[in-house]
């Protein structure tokens, strides 16, 4: 047992000096300074062992999800970073466990540029909750209301290797080490999309980040803009491990499978060409999926043209086991 008591704790692993922020961890409030004329976005995600992560996650990708989750939603609405603040629960004080952590979550933090600032610390079950800032233009913020008819629908990245991990820790499917490696990290170590999402402000009509499957998030896009959309499942962009999979789990992982943490776009054809500028230029390589239509509704067709029916839902935290 570490003889740490919280305040020790929280000098030892998160306190940094600040260089952006007007005041950083030790006072009462921290104190942000966003660029003159610049909104604020702010985002929270809590993760609970068990739920949102194994017991089994090393410490340092712990910290780099807990972080990337939230840079995530950043991405989605087209924000640059600024600071984050970290409400932490733990069982015990494990400096093991504190290093791996805060190491990750840092080291993830210094390549955007976005610092903790403040937070909490308490005794109880392994609990993380985030709640990061950013700033964008007033007018610049990509939102998921902006979908209109016409427009094309794009994913960034690759999606469904996370949930082929989940599918292997279930033991739903056996997969050979390597592949089970290279998942199992798409799974931990999600990249968040920030310089696309910088890149797509002014492109993009409406964007969201996949955390709970494809297509539930397209329905989100598609209720706030109030349009619908056809999406061809054959054309999402997968890695060569989940391409080598039987079809029925290659589109239950990328329809369904949620953690991605990719982009999920729409622009106006008349904006494909800055669509593939923007995906050159940030070294993120976006795939046309589909087209958003007037009609309410998901069709979904394969590479025939035909409709595929489904029953593929998305993550809800209190509706799924």
């Amino acid at each position: 047992m570490s003889s740490l008591g919280e305040f020790d704790l929280i000098a030892a692993y998160f306190t940094r000096p600040v260089q952006r922020a007007a005041l950083g961890v030790g006072d009462d409030c921290a104190l942000l300074a966003p660029a003159p004329g610049m909104q604020l976005a702010t985002s929270s995600d809590m993760l609970v062992e068990g739920r949102h992560f194994l017991s089994t996650v090393a410490p340092d990708r712990l910290g780099h999800k807990a972080l990337a989750v939230n840079l995530s939603d950043l991405a989605a609405c087209g924000a640059q970073p600024l600071g984050f603040t970290l409400a932490l629960a733990l069982p015990r004080v494990d400096e093991s466990f504190l290093a791996g952590f805060s190491r990750g979550l840092l080291a993830l933090a210094d390549a955007h540029g976005c610092e903790l600032v403040g937070g909490d610390t308490t005794q109880g079950p392994l609990n993380i909750c985030i709640t990061v800032f950013g700033e964008v233009l007033p007018g610049q913020a990509l939102l998921r209301s902006g979908a209109r008819a016409g427009d094309d629908l794009y994913v960034s990245g690759t999606v469904g290797d996370a949930r082929l991990a989940l599918e292997a820790f279930r033991g739903q499917v056996t997969l050979p080490g390597d592949t089970f490696d290279r998942v199992r990290r798409a799974m931990e170590l999600p990249v968040p999309r920030v310089s696309l999402g910088l890149a797509l402000r002014g492109v993009a009509s409406s964007a969201i980040d996949i955390s709970d499957g494809l297509l539930g998030d397209l329905g989100h896009v598609l209720r706030r803009s109030g349009v619908g959309a056809t999406v061809s499942v054959d054309t999402l962009p997968r890695s060569s491990d989940l391409a080598a999979c039987p079809v029925a789990l290659r589109r239950l992982c990328g329809l369904a499978g949620g953690d991605d943490y990719e982009l999920l776009f729409t622009a106006s054809p008349e904006r494909a060409t800055e669509v593939t500028r923007a995906a050159r230029e940030t070294g993120v390589p976006v795939t046309r999926i589909g087209r958003i239509d007037a009609a309410a509704g998901l069709r979904l067709v394969d590479d025939t043209g035909a409709a595929v029916s489904h029953t593929f839902g998305s993550f809800d935290h209190f509706k799924s086991a």
